[in-house]
């Protein structure tokens, strides 16, 4: 990336158009001022989560800017993942540009206009997808979610008055209106090219927290500071980065250079609407992977890039509060006195209802199979439907092993919100935030329709597993302050939270298993039952093709890698042992014979079949062999002269 660029030329550039902006005078007088924009592109997010990106000439854009802005432009089905909705023989889908939020530009610094000196810039037009005249993308169930949440939450202050006193307004007729609030942590791993993790290296440095909060250097130092930079400049006011957990010193080379750099990193920015926010989530990786790469570093957002050592997490946190028609804002969670209680009302049926109707926020949630890699006790990955809210209200909870957690600011009540840990930076933003916000609604209107207060909700949401409840369900136990995985054995966790899925497959049934929590989706017509079976076929799609064509591959050429290396001169009795375990493991897994299948080709032949209850089975089957395998050839190469 160029220094000059950098320094003398930024302020040059135009970085955002506001909607204030993006009438169509206005548009052609700075795309004008700003010849460096040579294309426009619109960004429709499908259900996948994938953004649409195409190339329109910026002369072509303003000869018919109205009609553009207005009608969008045309795509077929087969260009986004909407299965089921956009089908062959009714494939056009519109994608029509959102004039409610921020424009983005987007610069390639590998690309620089001659006649200015300036880099080459795409004018992004977050859109909807419209099929039959009905928008069925990841942005629009995002915005009718938060539309049907600001409609029923008024409603319901209205109705049940009692709960303004508890949240200090006297009157609905004080309310100008109701703010949904988000932010994401992007967590990722940063490495030089082609060089390869060492497991247990990166086990002892995240063991010995050599790596966590310390001081970048280097490409990573540079590129961190870059990218916070360049997120001010798009707005989205960059509050943090830092190292993360996961990582190992880099090596400094005799030409002054770095190399072997394998380190985890965490960017944070403020927190804005919840559209914008998800807006923000896709622009900020988009930043932050093409300036890691102009310092030649390479970026993974993977969730489980590295088995055995941390995932990269993206906890979402979410917040409501309401705008007062004198200016002053209110926090709709927070409770009037932060030392006596921990919540208000609403915001104890907002975690309820988060955390009872999480069977159907989950699929979207975590949708792959590298997600579910991550969801896995310990790493501070929660895999339990339990939350944590301190111990006292004046002792705010920090339990990093629950679910969802109640964040809280004892002296800044418009901090109150809860941070989901689930979500990575893979998960749709738009569907994690729109279901969540269904199942907090669901929430708010059982508790508000018994007008019950903070001390009795506190009991509710208390309870302990086998004790009824007047909503949350009655073997279930839904709030601990312990370490869900220390202080509690697998068998302890599942009864008093649940059985977490293990596949994508489980994962999925829960909008089958769940008939009542998925109408929870469907009220206010946020989603219906075509998004979802289009959302659901196309995670079926994905897991399934995933499994065939890439990770049993990929465990196939795993399974060859382990040979026998010992030979007759130093060979001990445990080696010949240790070798017959692992090639008894080896032919189950991967050798057919006449008389019985391998497992890689049972796998095979269910997901031909499309008998996804025998695949989700047979994964798993696969993945505790894959997993026993490399240790046992772990174990046999450290009792070998030859493998030192």
């Amino acid at each position: 990336m160029s220094k000059d660029i950098l320094t003398s030329n930024i302020d040059k550039l135009k970085f955002i158009i506001t909607p204030s902006e993006n009438n169509s005078d206005q548009l052609i007088s700075i795309l004008k001022k700003h010849p460096e924009i040579k294309f426009v592109s619109l960004m429709g997010v499908d259900l996948g989560g994938n953004d649409t990106d195409e190339k329109i000439p910026v002369n072509a854009f303003i000869e018919d800017i109205n009609t553009f802005l207005t009608f969008g432009v045309q795509t077929d089905g087969s260009s986004v993942v909407l299965p089921g909705i956009a089908t062959l023989n009714n494939a056009q889908v519109d994608i029509i540009p959102d004039l409610s939020v921020n424009w983005f530009v987007d610069y390639n610094f590998d690309h620089i206009v001659l006649e200015t000196g300036l880099p080459v810039g795409t004018l992004r037009i977050p859109s909807f997808l419209v099929h039959n005249n009905k928008k069925v993308d990841s942005r629009s169930i995002l915005t009718r979610a938060v539309n049907n949440f600001k409609t029923e939450i008024l409603s319901l202050m209205k109705k049940y008055p009692y709960v303004l006193e508890t949240i200090g307004i006297s009157s609905i007729d004080e309310i100008e209106d109701v703010t949904l609030t988000s932010a994401t942590e992007l967590e990722f791993w940063v490495k030089t090219p082609d060089d390869q993790a060492d497991i247990e290296q990166l086990s002892t440095s995240q063991v010995l927290k050599e790596q966590y909060w310390k001081r970048t250097i280097g490409p990573v130092r540079t590129s961190m500071e870059q990218s916070l930079l360049f997120l001010d400049h798009y707005g989205l006011e960059a509050e943090m980065g830092h190292k993360e957990v996961g990582g190992v010193k880099a090596q400094l080379k005799g030409d002054g250079q770095f190399d072997h750099i394998m380190e985890q990193l965490e960017i944070d920015w403020k927190y804005s609407t919840s559209l914008q926010a998800a807006d923000h989530e896709l622009l900020s990786r988009d930043i932050v992977r093409d300036v890691f790469i102009q310092n030649n570093l390479e970026v993974t957002f993977m969730a489980k890039p590295v088995e055995g050592v941390a995932g990269n997490g993206e906890h979402h946190h979410v917040g409501v509060a309401v705008k007062l028609k004198n200016g002053k804002m209110k926090n709709l969670f927070s409770p009037l006195d932060m030392k006596k209680d921990f919540m208000s009302p609403i915001g104890f049926g907002a975690l309820m209802g988060l955390l009872k109707n999480y069977e159907v926020i989950n699929p979207f949630v975590t949708s792959t199979n590298d997600a579910l890699n991550r969801l896995k006790p310990g790493f501070e990955a929660p895999v339990c439907i339990v939350s944590s809210i301190g111990y006292a209200p004046d002792n705010p909870s920090r339990n990093r092993t629950v679910l969802a957690g109640l964040i809280r600011d004892l002296s800044n009540p418009m901090a109150t919100r809860f941070e989901l840990r689930s979500p990575n930076p893979t998960s749709n933003t738009y569907l994690v935030l729109a279901s969540a916000y269904q199942g907090m609604l669901d929430g708010i209107k059982a508790v508000l329709s018994t007008e019950k207060n903070t001390e009795e909700l506190l009991v509710e949401l208390s309870k302990k597993a086998g004790e009824s409840g007047f909503y949350l369900e009655k073997n279930r136990c839904y709030l601990s302050e312990e370490d869900v995985f220390d202080d509690f054995t697998e068998e302890e966790r599942n009864g008093l939270f649940g059985n977490p899925p293990k596949t994508v497959w489980e994962n999925l049934l829960g909008f089958e298993q769940y008939a009542e929590k998925k109408s929870v989706l469907l009220s206010g017509e946020v989603f219906d039952d075509s998004i979802i079976n289009s959302y659901k076929m196309a995670t079926l799609s994905q897991w399934a093709t995933e499994l065939y064509n890439r990770i049993i591959p990929e465990n196939i050429s795993f399974v060859r890698e382990c040979k026998k290396i010992h030979t007759n001169e130093y060979t001990s009795d445990l080696d010949v042992v240790n070798w017959e375990k692992i090639n008894h493991l080896r032919y189950y897994l991967m050798k057919d014979r006449l008389e019985k299948e391998s497992l890689f080709t049972k796998i095979r032949k269910a997901i031909d079949e499309k008998d996804y209850a025998s695949v989700s089975i047979l994964q798993l089957e696969m993945r505790y062999k894959i997993d026993e395998l490399k240790e046992l050839y772990i174990v046999y190469k450290r009792n070998l002269f030859e493998c030192c």
